[in-house]
């Protein structure tokens, strides 16, 4: 372990004996007012049991990680967005599933910045369009029946756009749905945008873009500066929603399906919510919601059934990661279900810029197309840290796979001199049916995983796999059962 891991672990270790939380601690001073529709912080703290065990201690009293999670949920701020309404058709748009709407729809944006923001909406029907981009204090309402239908042509996503692929910045084709610098920007209603990703357009760009992709990072490794890396050379699929360097972001209601790429990409962002939204693809790549570098997160009452990672939580990869050097922190994830996919709850692997403060409650999970329910990934070229991540009160039907991942190997694996720092995980008040594995914990011989608690988690039935933890400081397990067997951290 070199030096800077080794005095980052120390720091760790010292903070550890005040709780996880208390690294939070900090962040939550000066509370904003609460987000609007954030209301089921006071459902959860009424849920709350006595039994939740301390998430950080301060003297002379307990925080419990309901506590904590509350006053994040808390100071996310939600958009201002005036109501006045500026309907496409107003502006052209047909809704026809095949007249180009791009020109109409950004008419009517443009039109709602003139006058200071609004919301543009999108009445029942079938329109097809190209991207989309917001601009600030103006919201995409998609009415009941609106389905949005985006172009399959990469040249309809031209001019490129200042994006990132990979936790890597470029620029590269527009996401379906973009904002750039802007703030107080919304997608709501209870219509559907459909990427229309297949096999026969964006996802067979997969294996060429994987590729290609080591080409581009080596190029940028070389220092080639942003301005000049080109993704449309690389087979880089776009993002479908990607506010970019935005405040005050909501994603609301509206169903979102076959993006060619992640579905749901916040990058360094302020005071983002995604609240009720149904995620459903199962092409490559297709994560359902990646905050990367962001500040402030609430992700509420999402239901997730993706071919990639449901939720994953990242902050730029390699050099390029310690280049920006921006955090993701402070996140709230309650009251989500999980049915396919990678990881439930997944952080990394592009993390270089690290990961804190993670609260995760109340969620579903429902599916042996769920390959881990807590999946951390990372690995030497990486660095950075995750630490105080917490996932609670987890209703689990099946789990084609552990509750617990934690994965240096991930990728490039042990190939680089930036040991990652991963310490303060919790698993708590789990009630699993079934699962193929309880935890599978391996850290480097040379860098080891640090606290890992799991605490109240019991699996009905037996595991198909042994659990495995190696390399790795402590493993806290305290009524764990399994099969009706209680577990020791040597079992």
């Amino acid at each position: 372990m070199n030096d800077h891991a080794k005095s980052r672990r120390q720091v760790l270790r010292a903070a550890a004996a005040l709780g996880g939380a208390a690294a939070a601690t900090p962040a939550l001073g000066g509370l904003a007012r609460a987000a609007t529709g954030s209301g089921t912080a006071a459902g959860h703290a009424a849920r709350t049991r006595s039994g939740i065990p301390p998430d950080a201690i301060s003297p002379g009293r307990v925080i419990s990680p309901d506590t904590v999670a509350n006053r994040i949920a808390a100071r996310v701020r939600a958009p201002r967005i005036p109501r006045r309404r500026f309907p496409v058709t107003r502006y052209g748009a047909v809704a026809d599933g095949v007249t180009d709407n791009t020109a109409a729809i950004a008419a009517a944006i443009a039109a709602s910045a003139r006058v200071g923001g609004g919301v543009v909406v999108i009445p029942a029907g079938t329109w097809a369009t190209g991207p989309i981009h917001l601009r600030s204090r103006t919201e995409l309402h998609l009415e009941d029946g609106a389905v949005l239908l985006f172009s399959t042509d990469p040249a309809a996503y031209l001019p490129t756009v200042y994006s990132r692929w990979q936790g890597i910045e470029l620029m590269n084709y527009s996401p379906l749905i973009y904002a750039f610098g802007q703030s107080d920007i919304a997608i709501t209603g209870r219509g559907t945008l459909d990427g229309q990703a297949s096999t026969a357009n964006w996802w067979a760009w997969k294996a060429q873009g994987d590729a290609d992709f080591t080409v581009f990072e080596a190029t940028v490794n070389a220092g080639l500066p942003v301005a000049r890396r080109d993704g449309t050379l690389y087979h880089f699929r776009p993002a479908f929603i990607e506010p970019y360097r935005c405040e005050r972001v909501l994603i609301e209601g509206v169903t979102v399906r076959n993006s060619p790429f992640w579905h749901m990409h916040p990058a360094l962002c302020r005071d983002v919510t995604v609240r009720g939204v149904t995620v459903s693809s199962n092409g490559p790549n297709t994560d359902g919601c990646d905050p990367e570098c962001c500040d402030g997160v609430v992700i509420e009452g999402v239901s997730f059934n993706c071919g990639d990672d449901c939720i994953a939580i990242k902050s730029g990869r390699n050099t390029d990661g310690r280049r920006v050097n921006i955090p993701s922190q402070n996140i709230v994830i309650q009251d989500c279900s999980f049915a396919n996919g990678h990881g439930g709850v997944t952080v990394g692997s592009e993390m270089t810029g690290g990961v804190r403060n993670v609260y995760a409650r109340d969620l579903t999970m429902t599916s042996t197309g769920l390959q881990s329910g807590h999946r951390l990934k990372t690995n030497s070229v990486r660095g950075g840290f995750i630490e105080n991540t917490n996932v609670w009160r987890a209703s689990v039907t099946a789990i084609g796979g552990p509750l617990l991942l934690i994965d240096y190997n991930y990728g490039e694996g042990n190939a680089g001199s930036f040991p990652p720092v991963v310490d303060g995980i919790t698993l708590n008040d789990w009630n699993v049916t079934s699962a193929t594995q309880g935890w599978n914990i391996a850290g480097y011989t040379t860098d080891l995983v640090g606290t890992v608690t799991l605490r109240d988690v019991t699996i009905a039935s037996a595991t198909a796999l042994a659990n495995v933890a190696v390399n790795i400081t402590s493993l806290v397990l305290k009524d764990v059962v399994i099969d009706g067997v209680p577990q020791t951290a040597g079992s």
